[in-house]
């Protein structure tokens, strides 16, 4: 038996992201389709004030019809000193912020020119802070077959990857064709996140902020605990 989930890369994402990979076997990054604009592959929000903040990775020449990890940062720009300064401000006073910082500061400060090779880092540094055991992998480095698409190319992963179960996010529940997978022997699941809260000192609570802000505010062995606060559906 072996499971897998596909997702695009995105920084820093909200715990669910988390929660998908640790749910699975093998994670595999689609880093081989078309750029975003205005999405999460390079954007995410962290509470600034107790309001969400939108902060953004500079690329040089975005453009949805390139490729992610096509796609380089601009850094001639000094922007990762000023992401730092506004982490370290918006969570100075989180009860986890000396322990999680390092780990912000590490993802931060890769050396990378490559969007994607930096937004693959960030996921691998915050599972393996979290001691998620599953295996990552990027699909440009490993599948030869981006001329599909959609459902065709996860089928094809599937069997390339000899996959039992494919897992999904619940909000992908309407893209895909059950019986498509049960034919090829692929038990189809999707992963949906439970509701739940914690304090943000003793601020109005606001959810599906970058996991950053859960590991500010909950530290990594409640994180932990959070990840498995979640459900397979059929």
């Amino acid at each position: 038996m072996k499971s897998i989930a596909i997702m695009q890369p995105y920084f820093l994402p909200y715990i669910g992201y988390f929660q998908l990979i640790a749910a699975v076997d093998k994670f595999i990054v689609f880093d081989d389709v078309n750029f975003i604009n205005r999405g999460w592959i390079n954007r995410n929000r962290i509470l600034v004030s107790g309001r969400p903040y939108l902060f953004t990775l500079p690329i040089r020449s975005a453009s949805q019809n390139r490729l992610i990890h096509e796609l380089e940062l601009a850094n001639e720009l000094p922007w990762r000193e000023k992401l730092l300064r506004t982490f370290f401000q918006a969570y100075r006073r989180a009860p986890h912020f000396k322990e999680v910082s390092i780990l912000i500061e590490d993802i931060i400060q890769f050396e990378s020119h490559s969007l994607g090779a930096f937004v693959l880092n960030s996921i691998a540094h915050v599972a393996t802070f979290l001691e998620i055991q599953t295996e990552l992998v990027a699909t440009s480095r490993v599948y030869a077959n981006a001329a599909l698409s959609g459902e065709d190319r996860i089928l094809d992963i599937c069997r390339i990857e000899s996959a039992s179960t494919y897992v999904n996010a619940i909000g992908g529940f309407e893209l895909y064709q059950k019986a498509a997978f049960t034919e090829r022997g692929v038990s189809l699941q999707f992963l949906e996140t439970k509701q739940f809260s914690y304090s943000q000192l003793r601020l109005p609570f606001v959810d599906k902020l970058s996991i950053a802000d859960v590991l500010m505010f909950n530290g990594k062995a409640t994180t932990r605990q959070l990840l498995s606060e979640s459900r397979l559906v059929s």
